[in-house]
C-alpha cells in the first residue's frame, strides 16, 4: 500500500533501501574544527565537536556516525573511512571534494548531502554514473549570504577596512581614508545571477537609492518583481559590467562559469569598480583579480569564497592591495563565513536531518533539495546543461571567445 502512495522517485528509493532499512548504515561527515569556540557556543553546529546535533539521533537509529575535519589527500581520515560509507555529509565552508576517483572507491555510497548550499565540490557527473543521490539544503543560508554581500559592498565603497586598521594601529588620519570613500547612492550595481541570493541582494539595495540595479541571468525575473525592485535585465554580460560601479557574483559554479571573471572580462569593467564574490572562488581567475586590484583597475575585491578551501597562506588574494599599499585598501576578503551564521547553521542542520529522515524512510525528498537523483540532473543550477546553453547563447559565445573551460 505504501509504495502505491509514493511518487515514482520515492518508490525507487524505497525499493533500493528496503533491503537495508534496518541495517546499520555508515554516515561519514566532514565539518570544520571548532575547538574552544564550539564548546563555548553550542549553536556552532557545523563543527566536528557539535556535529550538526544529530549524533544521538543517528546512533539511536542504529547507524554509525564518523566525523572528521581531515579531508584532503590519500592519507586523510576521510579517505580511509570512505570505502564503506553509505552516506557522506559535507559543507561548502570545509568541503570534502568528491572526485570520480573517490566515487569509484566508495562502493557502498548511496547519498551525498551538502549541509548548506552549493554542491560544486561533488563531481556530479560521477555521482550520476554511480547512481548516487546528491542533495543540499536549498534556501538555508540565502539570507545570510545576501546580508554578507551588502556588508562587503559597503566595506569596499566606504573604504571601511583601512579606517578600522588605523584605529587598531593607534593612528588617526581622516584624509587618508576619505579620499577613497564614496556613497552607494547614485551608483550602478549589477549582479551576475538573480536566483534566491541575487534577488535578495537587489531587494536590499533598493533603499540605497542606487542609480540603477542591473542583473544578468539566462532567465528573466517576473516583470512584476522587476518593477517592485526597480531593476532591469541586461542581455550582454560584457555590456553590464562596463556600466557597473559594483558587480556582485551570485551564480553557481559549473562548466560555463568557471574562470568567467578573467583578465579579459575584468578589463571591460569600469576603472575603479568593485567586485564582490560570495558564490564560488573558481568563478574568478585568482591571479587576474589580484593583478587588477594591485594595478588599481579594480577599486577592490571582496570575496568570501576561494578556489580551494582552506586557502593556502600564500594565496594572492590574501595580500592584494591597491598599488601594493595596505593602507590604501581594496581587500575585503574573509574565510568562507557568509553562509554559516548561527541562524543559518540551525537551518541547514535541520535540513540535513530532514534529508536523512526522508532517505531512511524511503520518502521523497523536497524537490528543491535534489541536485541529482537516479542518475539524472534535477537542478538547472548544475544540470540540464544542454537546455541551459540554448538559453545562454550570449553567455556561451562570450565563454568561447574567452576560452572559459
Amino acid at each position: 500500500m505504501l509504495s502505491k502512495q509514493l511518487k515514482p522517485t520515492a518508490q525507487r528509493a524505497l525499493r533500493q533501501f528496503s533491503t537495508t532499512r534496518a541495517a546499520n548504515l555508515k554516515v561519514l561527515a566532514v565539518y570544520y574544527k571548532g575547538g574552544s569556540h564550539a564548546k563555548e557556543q553550542p549553536k556552532l553546529l557545523g563543527t566536528i565537536e557539535n556535529q550538526l546535533g544529530i549524533r544521538k539521533w543517528l546512533e539511536d537509529k542504529g547507524h554509525t556516525y564518523v566525523v572528521t575535519d581531515d579531508k584532503d589527500g590519500p592519507g586523510s581520515k576521510f579517505e580511509k573511512e570512505l570505502h564503506d560509507a553509505d552516506i557522506v555529509i559535507s559543507q561548502p565552508f570545509h568541503p570534502a571534494y568528491m572526485t570520480r576517483e573517490r566515487f569509484q572507491k566508495a562502493k557502498n555510497l548511496k547519498v551525498c548531502i551538502t549541509a548548506g548550499i552549493g554542491s560544486d565540490h561533488v563531481d556530479l557527473n560521477a555521482a550520476n554514473d554511480h547512481k548516487v543521490g546528491v542533495y543540499e539544503v536549498t534556501g538555508s543560508n540565502v539570507v545570510s549570504v545576501a546580508e554578507h554581500v551588502m556588508m562587503t559592498i559597503l566595506a569596499l565603497v566606504r573604504n571601511y577596512n583601512p579606517a578600522h586598521e588605523q584605529i587598531l594601529a593607534g593612528d588617526w588620519n581622516v584624509a587618508a581614508v576619505a579620499k577613497h570613500s564614496y556613497d552607494l547612492e547614485n551608483k550602478v550595481v549589477a549582479t551576475v545571477g538573480v536566483g534566491r541570493i541575487g534577488e535578495r541582494v537587489l531587494r536590499r539595495l533598493k533603499p540605497f537609492d542606487c542609480k540603477e540595479l542591473l542583473y544578468y541571468d539566462y532567465a528573466q525575473l517576473d516583470p512584476k518583481i522587476e518593477k517592485e525592485i526597480g531593476c532591469r535585465r541586461v542581455e550582454s554580460l560584457e555590456e553590464m559590467v562596463a556600466q557597473a560601479d559594483v558587480v556582485t557574483i551570485n551564480c553557481p559554479l559549473h562548466e560555463g562559469t568557471k574562470g568567467l571573471f578573467n583578465k579579459d572580462l575584468i578589463s571591460k569593467m569600469k576603472k575603479g569598480a568593485y567586485l564582490v564574490n560570495t558564490a564560488r572562488g573558481a568563478i574568478c581567475v585568482a591571479e587576474d583579480v589580484a593583478d587588477a586590484v594591485k594595478s588599481g583597475h579594480l577599486g577592490g575585491y571582496g570575496g568570501d569564497v576561494w578556489p580551494r578551501q582552506p586557502a593556502p597562506k600564500d594565496h594572492p588574494w590574501r595580500s592584494m592591495f591597491i598599488n601594493g599599499e595596505k593602507e590604501r585598501g581594496g581587500n575585503a576578503m574573509t574565510p568562507h563565513i557568509s553562509g554559516t551564521s548561527l541562524d543559518a547553521q540551525a537551518r541547514y542542520a535541520k535540513g540535513t536531518k530532514d534529508i536523512l529522515e526522508n532517505f531512511f524512510n524511503g520518502s521523497a525528498q523536497r524537490p528543491s533539495d535534489i541536485i541529482v537523483e537516479n542518475g539524472k540532473y534535477a537542478s538547472k543550477a548544475y544540470g540540464e546543461r544542454e537546455k541551459l546553453k540554448e538559453k545562454e547563447k550570449d553567455f556561451q559565445a562570450y565563454a568561447e571567445r574567452s576560452n572559459i573551460s
